[in-house]
C-alpha cells in the first residue's frame, strides 16, 4: 500500500500546482516557470490573490459571475439546499424541487415557444446534449440523412468531442485531429479580421451568401442544425452586423434546418435582455445556457428545446442520455437565487439603459488609443483590437493579447488576451466608479504596452 504523500508547510501552493495539477487553455511550462497566479478570495468586481493584491475582474470570472462575488443570497440558498437535500438524480422518474421549478423558471424569462429544458453540467455538455437531441429527433421523424451540422468560423462551442468539432477555433480543433465527419463550417462575420473594403453589413450579406451556396452544395436535407452564438465570445467577441443574425436565422428557416442559439455567455442580462435571442427576434429551435444561469457559483447547464422537439421525444420511448448531476439540486436552488437576484435588482434593465450605455461608450473611446486598432462593443461585451508598432495583426499566433493582458494586471485590472485582442466583460452590477478604474487600468496596460 502506497501512502499518500502530505504537502509539508515549506511547500508552496505553487510547487504542488506544477506537480499535480495541469490548467485548461494554458501554456503550462511557461506558467510554471513563475508559478500559476492564485486566487484567494473574491467580493463585488473585486478579486484579491494570494499576496493579497486586489485586482477589478474585467473579465467577471470567465464570462460568468453576472451579480458579483460573494453575494449571500446564493450563498444561503445553497447552504440551505444541501442542508435538506444534498443530491438526488433525475434519472430512474425521479427528480427534486429546485430541478422542476428552474425548468419552469427558465420557460417564463422568456422565448415561450422553447417549452422544456434538459439540464447538464457546462456548456460543452449542453451543446453535445443538443446534437444528440437533434439527431434523435431527425430519426423519430423519419429524416436519418439529416446528421451534419453547420457553425462558423471563429466560433467557440465547447470543448467536449462533439463541441469541438462545432467550435471554429484551429487552435481548440487541430491537437485532437477535430471537426470529427459530418462538422460543416460557414463564414463568420469578423469584419475587422478580413480586411475586406465592404462595410460590415455588405461583409454581412456577403457571408450570408455564402452560407447559403454552402448549405446548397452540402444538401440541405443532410443538414440537421445550425448552432450559432449570437455575439461569438473567445473567437473574438464578433458583433453581429445589422440584419446579419435574423437573415442567419431565415436561411434555416428556408431550408428546414434546426436554428441552435449558443447563448452561453450572452444569456441573463449581458446584453441587456435575459435572452439575447429574444433581443434579436432569432425564435430559435433550441438555446444553450450556461455561466450567467448560476453567476458561476455552481456548474449548471442547460439545453432548452421547442415543444415539438419535446413532444416529438417524449413520444419516441426511452430517452437514453444524461448526466449523473444533470439537475442537481443544489445547482438549481443556486440558479434560483441567482436570477431571484438579477431580477430584485433589475440588472436586465440595468444593463440596457444604464451600465451597459456607460460601459460601451467609455469602451469605445479606445478607438482613439494608439495601440488598438479597433475597439466594438455591445453592452457588457467588448473586445480590443491590438496593433504592433501602429501595424494591423491578423496571424493569431503572434498572440499580442496575452501579453497585453499580463500588463494590464500589472495596473490593476484582469482582462482576457485572445490572439491579439484583449476582451473585457465585467460583472452587471459593476458601478460607474469601478468602470472608470478598470479603464484606467486598462489605459495605463496599453500605454505601457505600446511603448514596448
Amino acid at each position: 500500500m502506497i501512502t499518500p504523500t502530505i504537502p509539508t508547510m515549506t511547500q508552496s501552493l505553487r510547487e504542488i500546482d506544477a506537480a499535480h495539477h495541469i490548467h485548461p487553455f494554458t501554456h503550462n511550462a511557461d506558467m510554471h516557470q513563475t508559478g500559476a497566479h492564485i486566487i484567494a478570495s473574491a467580493k463585488g468586481s473585486y478579486v484579491t490573490d494570494d499576496h493579497g493584491v486586489r485586482l477589478l475582474d474585467g473579465l467577471a470570472g470567465l464570462w460568468c459571475v453576472n451579480v458579483g462575488y460573494g453575494r449571500r443570497e446564493i450563498i444561503d440558498a445553497v447552504t440551505q439546499q444541501m442542508e435538506k437535500l444534498c443530491f438526488y438524480p433525475s434519472f430512474f422518474s425521479s427528480t427534486t424541487e429546485p430541478t422542476i421549478l428552474l425548468a419552469d423558471k427558465l420557460h417564463r424569462l422568456g422565448l415561450p415557444r422553447l417549452t422544456h429544458t434538459l439540464f447538464s453540467n457546462s456548456g460543452s455538455e449542453a451543446n453535445d446534449t443538443a446534437i444528440k437531441v437533434i439527431l434523435h429527433y431527425w430519426n423519430l421523424k423519419g429524416h436519418p440523412r439529416r446528421t451534419k451540422f453547420i457553425s462558423r468560423t471563429y466560433s467557440y462551442h465547447g470543448v467536449t468531442m462533439g463541441a469541438t468539432s462545432l467550435t471554429g477555433l484551429v487552435s481548440c480543433t487541430k491537437p485532437f485531429g477535430l471537426p470529427a465527419a459530418g462538422f460543416v463550417r460557414l463564414p463568420g462575420p469578423y469584419h475587422y479580421m478580413s480586411n475586406s473594403e465592404l462595410t460590415p453589413e455588405e461583409f454581412g450579406k456577403k457571408c450570408l451568401e455564402e452560407t447559403e451556396t454552402i448549405i446548397r452544395c452540402e444538401g440541405p436535407d443532410s443538414i440537421a442544425a445550425l448552432f450559432a452564438e449570437p455575439i461569438q465570445g473567445a473567437g473574438g467577441v464578433i458583433i453581429p452586423p445589422a440584419g446579419y443574425l435574423k437573415g442567419l436565422r431565415e436561411l434555416a428557416r428556408k431550408y428546414g434546418i434546426l436554428y441552435v442559439s449558443d447563448e452561453v455567455i450572452t444569456a441573463f442580462g449581458r446584453v441587456g435582455a435575459y435572452y439575447a435571442s429574444d433581443k434579436w427576434d432569432l425564435d430559435p429551435d433550441l438555446v444553450i445556457l450556461a455561466k450567467g444561469i448560476t453567476s458561476g457559483y455552481i456548474p449548471l447547464a442547460a439545453t432548452r428545446v421547442s415543444s415539438e422537439i419535446a413532444e416529438t421525444l417524449n413520444s419516441g420511448g426511452y430517452y437514453a442520455n444524461g448526466h449523473t448531476y444533470s439537475g442537481h439540486p443544489v445547482a438549481c436552488a443556486a440558479a434560483l437565487a441567482n436570477i431571484a437576484l438579477i431580477e430584485k435588482e433589475n440588472l436586465v434593465d440595468y444593463v440596457a439603459n444604464d451600465i451597459g450605455v456607460y460601459f460601451e461608450k467609455k469602451f469605445l473611446e479606445f478607438n482613439n488609443h494608439p495601440a488598438v486598432g479597433e475597439a466594438r462593443c455591445h453592452k457588457m461585451m467588448g473586445a480590443m483590437e491590438l496593433l504592433r508598432h501602429g501595424e494591423k495583426v491578423t496571424d493569431p499566433m503572434i498572440g499580442l493579447g496575452p501579453k497585453a493582458a499580463a500588463i494590464v494586471r500589472k495596473h490593476g485590472a484582469i482582462v482576457r488576451g485572445l490572439a491579439n485582442l484583449i476582451a473585457i466583460s465585467p460583472c452587471l452590477n459593476i458601478t460607474h466608479a469601478e468602470v472608470d478604474e478598470l479603464f484606467a487600468s486598462v489605459k495605463a496596460g496599453l500605454d505601457e504596452f505600446a511603448s514596448i
